[in-house]
């Protein structure tokens, strides 16, 4: 019976990853979209999000199916919750995406993005492919300064966010009240999406050192137990 535990967690984890690894598809193709105004890949974005959520809803059925049959304790009680409030989390970025890829699919075949700003939403899908894909990165390898990692992009997301906002609002600003809509709605999502996947490397780290307050030397501490090494190797 335990070794069939210990093989539902590892499938708990394994569909995490395939999670997130669908999501980080589905940002790239929402942020080329996007770009482009590229309605085929927009589209595709779209419908991929059943499957998203699909594998979402089958997961919570796993860990409910878990709990229920094993009622696990201590650690492994925590892995099944943390599954749960993280399948949320990867369903709500896959939808950010979505979103994103149906502001392309409704300005076609105008381009969605705001003259001035295609550098800034440039940088901002840039920096958030990159924080799905180390997020991805993290749940596989339970790495945890990936984290931090996670934290910097979205500290860069945040600060591409704000200038959006100053660009819309300053008075030099000539987009019609449609353009206005779409460039907030955009950031917005593009901000959200970084904020889950902080959420999730917070529990992630939260999962392996049982604190929420953890410091840089920390979590390098943490890493190094859990990968066998010496700190100071780390």
């Amino acid at each position: 019976m335990r070794e069939v535990f210990h093989q539902s967690l590892e499938e708990i984890q394994s569909r995490l990853v395939e999670i997130t690894d669908l999501v980080t598809v589905a940002i790239d193709k929402a942020t080329r979209a996007f770009a482009n105004s590229d309605v085929a890949i927009a589209e595709e974005v779209i419908a991929d999000d059943v499957r998203i959520d699909e594998l979402a809803v089958s997961l919570d059925e796993l860990a409910i199916e878990v709990l229920a049959r094993q009622q696990p304790v201590a650690r492994d009680l925590r892995i099944v919750v943390f599954a749960l409030r993280v399948s949320a989390s990867l369903e709500r970025m896959g939808d950010m995406a979505e979103h994103i890829a149906q502001l392309a699919r409704l300005r076609f075949p105008e381009r969605a993005i705001p003259k001035g700003l295609k550098g800034t939403f440039t940088k901002m899908g840039e920096r958030d492919v990159e924080v799905s894909r180390t997020l991805s990165e993290l749940l596989r390898t339970q790495d945890l300064r990936l984290a931090d990692v996670i934290r910097n992009a979205d500290d860069e997301v945040d600060e591409l966010h704000a200038r959006v906002f100053e660009k819309v609002l300053s008075d030099n600003w000539k987009g019609e009240p449609t353009a206005t809509v779409d460039a907030t709605l955009a950031s917005r999502y593009h901000e959200r999406f970084a904020d889950h996947a902080v959420a999730v490397a917070k529990k992630v780290v939260y999962l392996a050192t049982g604190d929420w307050d953890v410091d840089e030397e920390a979590i390098a501490a943490a890493a190094a137990q859990l990968h066998g090494r010496d700190v100071d190797e780390v």
